[in-house]
């Protein structure tokens, strides 16, 4: 039986995040750019994979069975595996996932995990409704219940109702996601910064949400190289980043199976980042540095505690009190997370992944002192699916 490789990210690159006129392949080619620019040892003809996220390229590219487009628009011939995913929100990440178990195995030696949205087109107000399609239509879409703010709101007023929650905790989250998304670049709210009392006077979305607790509508693209170790090897001189573990539970995308008292608790987070822990031999205590899904300010209060960051019930108090800063318990976010660069949703797993393995090489805008290990988490549709990956600069 043949020995299981080492799979591992190289590096990666982004497009810019925003309201573009650029098409998918016009942003995809942006990233795949900043990517051979970040691998200058990648040719072409070494990539025998591809597998790109994408939930919208359907409808918005005009373009079904996308994938071989965009191999062609990327000037790559994928021998090993030629494929488009659609897990919404976390497609990217998912295709991580994938990636991994086909280098593992043997069947794949070098991977481009890419993803894009184009979400403001063909009209902006389409890319809300369209959320209408992505749980139980005949029982849940009918009430509304799919539109992203109301249901979040539903899940922060249970959080501030059962754990004391306060406006000011979630404040604090998108005050210091705006921080580190300052000097992001590519970020849709690069070079703005925001205070907590510009925060508690934003205008109203969906109570007890203001503007700066929702993450944009963002057009963009991102990709990543998941190779083996040994291929790795010949194209950076690097740190290598491993994939250690990976985890991905979902309930029935049905509010009738929500699977715990209240929408407060995410019991199927918790369980796909045990399931990644356990796979990556790992605790929450190790994490130097995560990249999680603060599509809302609340979701990453309520991510900190599901992962195991600080207790249930006290991932306000832990957000507020600057754990997730960058010289906090576990800094969280740090190139600005959805809340700053925005959430094109099949790119932002592979945008999450490239700052991953960036903090891990040491090369990051908000660096972590001596980060090994890391995590990226998306959460997809009415938060019915949660995807983990954990990384470390050492196999496990």
């Amino acid at each position: 039986m043949a020995q299981k490789k080492n799979a591992v990210i190289v590096g990666g690159g982004t497009s810019k995040f925003g309201v573009r006129a650029a098409t998918i392949f016009d942003m995809l080619q942006e990233a795949a750019n900043a990517l051979s620019k970040d691998i200058p040892g990648l040719k072409p003809k070494d990539v025998d994979g591809l597998i790109f996220a994408s939930t919208t390229a359907g409808r918005n590219s005009n373009s079904l069975n996308t994938a071989p487009i965009v191999a062609h628009r990327l000037g790559i011939y994928p021998t090993s595996i030629c494929v488009r995913v659609d897990t919404l929100c976390s497609g990217s990440n998912t295709a991580i996932i994938l990636a991994t178990g086909l280098i593992e195995s043997g069947i794949s030696d070098c991977i481009l995990v890419c993803g894009t949205e184009k979400l403001n087109m063909p009209q902006r107000w389409e890319s809300v409704y369209m959320n209408l399609i992505t749980n139980d239509h005949d029982w849940d879409s009918a009430m509304g219940l799919a539109v992203p703010p109301p249901f979040f709101t539903m899940i922060a007023q249970h959080h501030m109702k059962k754990y004391g929650t306060t406006k000011e905790q979630m404040g604090a989250v998108s005050v210091t996601n705006y921080a580190y998304g300052f000097n992001n670049p590519n970020a849709q709210f690069g070079g703005k910064s925001l205070n907590l009392d510009e925060y508690l006077v934003a205008r109203t979305v969906c109570e007890p949400f203001g503007l700066n607790d929702c993450c944009p509508v963002t057009d963009g693209a991102s990709a990543v190289i998941v190779a083996s170790e040994e291929r790795a090897k010949a194209m950076t001189d690097r740190p290598l980043v491993y994939i250690r573990g990976t985890g991905q539970t979902s309930t029935h995308g049905m509010s009738a199976h929500w699977p715990a008292d209240t929408l407060a608790d995410w019991p199927h987070l918790k369980h796909a980042g045990e399931i990644a822990y356990k796979a990556a031999g790992l605790t929450p205590k190790d994490i130097d540095v995560a990249q999680t899904h603060d599509c809302f300010t609340i979701s990453e209060i309520i991510e900190v505690e599901e992962l195991g960051f600080c207790k249930k019930g006290e991932g306000g108090e832990f957000c507020a009190s600057g754990g997730i800063k960058v010289d906090g318990q576990t800094p969280v976010n740090t190139d600005g997370g959805l809340l700053a660069i925005g959430h094109p949703y099949g790119a932002t797993g592979a945008r999450q992944a490239v700052e991953i393995c960036k903090q891990l090489q040491g090369r990051a805008l908000n660096q972590v002192k001596d980060a090994k290990f890391g995590l990226t988490h998306n959460l997809s549709g009415v938060c019915a699916q949660h995807t983990v990956v954990i990384y470390g600069t050492e196999p496990r």
